[in-house]
């Protein structure tokens, strides 16, 4: 059975759920939150994405975002993309650390 389209919607607040492949940690220090705040940062900043919140876990984290110029699919992917390339080199590990791709959830206006 094919996914269901991803709902990406600009100015509509979303909120996006990553977990790590397996449940396993993708925040093994604070340093490894805080790279991933300063990216989130940047990216917010260049794609004129809201962000309303974020919550980050060892092993998951939450996002409440607004999208405007550009899409939440492109900012995820810029996002994700980069700091799994950072936490692999940093760790020496290969391959996937998010499981699956993204959930987002269409929510009602701030």
């Amino acid at each position: 059975m094919p996914r269901q389209p991803r709902l990406d919607i600009p100015d509509v607040l979303h909120h996006v759920i990553v977990r790590g492949i397996e449940r396993r940690d993708i925040f093994a220090e604070d340093a490894d939150k805080e790279r991933f705040v300063a990216s989130l940062s940047a990216l917010l900043t260049k794609s004129a994405t809201k962000c309303y919140a974020w919550a980050l876990m060892s092993n998951h984290l939450h996002l409440l975002l607004m999208p405007t110029r550009v899409s939440l699919a492109e900012t995820m992917r810029r996002l994700l993309t980069g700091y799994a390339v950072y936490f692999n080199r940093k760790y020496q590990r290969c391959g996937h650390l998010f499981q699956n791709r993204y959930k987002s959830i269409l929510c009602g206006q701030p």
